[in-house]
């Protein structure tokens, strides 16, 4: 979908709503080619762009993008979008398109969109015409007339593979492996000839025939650090990947973690458990995911006060902290403690949509369900981190429930390839399920 810059401009992209609204700045991703927008889709952002979320954030945002440009949306010509950039042209509506109509004979919005399209090819067949929508139902539909249709990919993953956070290297002298015993702990990176590029925070499996040790990439010092396991207020590792979560949830120098796995893996518990367990560095340990409403409609339509609504949404957090009181035990005093620190507020559970424009100083914030949000909303949260806080991201690319966003153009799978080296941040991806052996069975099989 990217242009080249050096490619004539001989493509028109026509781009729908949704494009809009997962991403304002999506005319940037076009170039050198022209874009045309149908006026219903104007239409619609128009009832965006009155409201406190994301959506309507965006709607009012290229409202103003074109606003701010010089010349007639609606000539022929339509707007400059930059130097070596396309032209940006509204395409008014001439009703349902005659090909549309003998298929669909409801007038609806995307069949108005179809029609735009088909209108365009038609004036001139020469020049492709390539309907840009995250719907694909729609996509579907122009493929069945013969338009090019694709989904908008502008801040998708690239296709190299998922950085996993993990290395595992094989065949290590045991000489090798016991310097981590004799000093501190760190052995340099370039004693091991088989570890090229390691990025900051990436962890290691390190294994002969009968030994083996796990091991953290620390890049000030290009050494690898020996870890052990650690216990986390009342939770033990039970795997590898669990130990390396553990190690850079409780590492201050770590501001930013994600935390990737399917179901049962111990992404939340584990979270949780380390914000426990550091919560005296912590000013309040912030808990919130995303709501995803039913049938599209805001929590506003459900009855009682704000955290009856939330409440629903919010009990897979509350599951997680009731398996660390069980775990403790009842009348264990820091069980008794995860009480009073809700009672206090010290511990909160919150929608996310209840954090635009806050600072969060001295926050451990787990966001969980990270795989719904949109790279805009991940970047509103990082951005709400103040002085000394911890941000953590927990999340299943496989379990995506936002009809708009897939594996590669979520806001989770972005954070982790955009920040993937940094040294302030650490990604871990769990595989192994330790929920239980029916739901290690259910998630590989069902």
């Amino acid at each position: 979908m990217k242009g080249n810059g050096a490619q004539r401009r001989t493509k028109t992209y026509l781009i729908d709503t949704n494009v809009v609204l997962h991403d304002s700045a999506c005319l940037q991703f076009f170039r050198p080619h022209d874009v045309a927008i149908p006026l219903v889709v104007l239409e619609e952002l128009d009832r965006f762009k009155r409201g406190s979320g994301d959506i309507h954030y965006h709607a009012r945002e290229f409202l103003r993008t074109i606003d701010e440009l010089p010349g007639d949306a609606l000539s022929e010509t339509g707007l400059p979008l930059g130097e070596d950039a396309g032209h940006l042209r509204i395409v008014c509506s001439e009703g349902m398109h005659k090909e549309v109509r003998r298929k669909f004979r409801q007038d609806t919005a995307d069949h108005d969109i179809l029609s735009a399209a088909l209108a365009l090819r038609d004036r001139n067949p020469e020049r492709p015409v390539i309907l840009v929508s995250k719907d694909t139902n729609l996509r579907v539909k122009a493929r069945s007339f013969g338009i090019l249709a694709e989904d908008f990919t502008g801040d998708a993953q690239d296709e190299t593979g998922p950085y996993t956070g993990t290395r595992l290297v094989e065949n290590i002298s045991g000489e090798l492996i016991h310097e981590f015993f004799e000093g501190d702990g760190d052995v340099p990176v370039s004693h091991f000839e088989n570890i090229t590029d390691p990025h900051a925070n990436e962890n290691f499996i390190i294994k002969n025939c009968s030994q083996s040790v796990l091991a953290t990439y620390r890049e000030p010092e290009q050494s690898l650090r020996l870890l052990s396991r650690q216990n986390v207020y009342g939770i033990t590792p039970r795997n590898a990947e669990q130990c390396f979560a553990v190690q850079a949830l409780t590492d201050d120098s770590i501001q930013l973690v994600t935390l990737a796995g399917k179901a049962g893996t111990g992404k939340t518990l584990l979270a949780l458990a380390a914000a426990l367990e550091c919560r005296a560095r912590y000013r309040q340990i912030l808990l919130a995911r995303p709501l995803i409403p039913l049938s599209n409609r805001d929590i506003g339509y459900l009855p009682g006060d704000a955290d009856s609504k939330i409440d629903p949404y919010m009990q897979p957090l509350f599951d997680n902290l009731s398996v660390i009181s069980h775990q403790l035990g009842d009348r264990h005093e820091q069980a008794s403690r995860i009480q009073r620190l809700r009672e206090s507020g010290k511990l909160q559970i919150t929608p996310l949509a209840f954090l635009r424009g806050r600072t969060l100083p001295r926050v451990f914030f787990i966001v969980d369900e990270a795989q719904n949000l949109t790279p805009h909303e991940v970047k509103t949260i990082v951005t709400r981190a103040g002085e000394g806080s911890k941000v953590v991201f927990t999340g299943d690319t496989r379990q995506i429930d936002q009809p708009y966003l897939d594996a590669r153009s979520n806001g989770f799978s972005s954070l982790i390839r955009r920040m993937t080296g940094q040294p302030l941040y650490a990604h871990i991806a769990l595989e192994k399920g330790e929920r239980s052996a029916l739901s290690n069975l259910a998630s590989e099989l069902l």
